[in-house]
């Protein structure tokens, strides 16, 4: 069966959209192939805001989640391997859902079966269309 979390990970921003809240996810940036700007994090660990008003081009498909965002005021992209989304959360409430590991999850660090050995490669680029909000 495919993985539950992309599934789960579009629902739960949806809702929280739907009663104003402010979605994060938590990200493992252990994980190989995750790109998000460094010095934001702590142990490994990055939470990232994926508000409407945070982030552009937000996408999130079966195998990754990206955008673009600014921080400390320099834009950047971000693309995670969807394995790396440990969360998401809403910053009001904290009601959301930490996900666990799941079978065919690499180990932190570890590179993905097939995967280039070159790791100053860039991650595939992220799949588009994605995910949009409509009002």
């Amino acid at each position: 069966m495919n993985s539950s979390r992309p599934y789960l990970l579009r629902g739960l921003y949806e809702w929280m959209l739907d009663n104003d809240a402010t979605p994060h996810i938590m990200v493992d940036e252990t994980q190989y192939g995750v790109q998000v700007p460094a010095g934001f994090g702590q142990d490994g660990m990055v939470v990232l805001s994926l508000s409407p008003s945070a982030v552009r081009d937000l996408s999130i498909t079966n195998t990754d989640l990206s955008f673009s965002a600014r921080f400390a005021g320099k834009p950047e992209n971000v693309w995670v391997p969807m394995a790396a989304v440990k969360g998401i959360f809403s910053k009001e409430t904290g009601e959301g859902m930490q996900f666990l590991t799941e079978p065919g999850d690499p180990p932190a660090g570890v590179e993905p079966e097939g995967a280039d050995a070159d790791p100053d490669d860039e991650p595939p680029t992220p799949s588009r269309p994605g995910l949009r909000i409509v009002r």
